[in-house]
């Protein structure tokens, strides 16, 4: 799955390299796009403020999540596939229950825009990258910070967790 600027997901079979399908929807440019764990869910997040939620066997969509006060740049789902985190420049990480497509946290802590969000392997804990040059862990039960990361001197843009949770990956526009 892609997403693109031009407003659309495409959905591509990966032995053929053709175009299975054109996912249309969002009134602005697709940013970012996840499959859930299970295959059968595709969420994308647009500059539109919303997420959407996708069948994949089908290409409907399945459901809009609002929310969110400006672009949403990244969208995961957890390992267990029932929640859906999302970042914006609203400079808040929401997640949503994906079975009734509802909000149930909005987390609040980055100070600038918040442009990727993660999941650890085993679900517990959220990673969050953002403008403020921090990444800051949440406990997903609880939606509460437990950690502030700093050590970046611009922009955080991206995280990513080990296989074993252990450790964390950030980049930034620091270099």
């Amino acid at each position: 799955a892609s997403g693109s600027w031009d407003k659309t997901i495409r959905l591509w079979d990966r032995a053929s390299a053709n175009e299975i399908a054109v996912l249309n929807g969002h009134e602005d440019s697709v940013i970012s796009v996840a499959f859930s764990p299970d295959g059968n869910t595709i969420a994308s997040a647009s500059h539109d403020k919303t997420i959407r939620l996708w069948d994949r066997a089908s290409a409907k969509e399945i459901a809009v999540l609002k929310g969110h006060e400006s672009w949403v740049d990244c969208v995961a789902f957890s390992p267990d596939g029932n929640t859906i985190a999302s970042a914006s420049l609203d400079k808040t990480i929401r997640l949503w229950d994906r079975a009734s497509a509802k909000e149930i946290a909005e987390l609040k802590g980055h100070e600038w825009w918040v442009h990727f969000v993660a999941f650890s392997p085993d679900g517990n804990t959220i990673a969050s990258a953002s403008s403020d040059n921090t990444i800051r862990l949440w406990d997903r039960t609880s939606a509460k910070e437990i950690a502030v990361l700093k050590g970046h001197e611009s922009s955080v843009m991206c995280v990513a967790f080990s296989p074993d949770g252990n450790t964390i990956a950030s980049g930034s526009y620091d270099n």
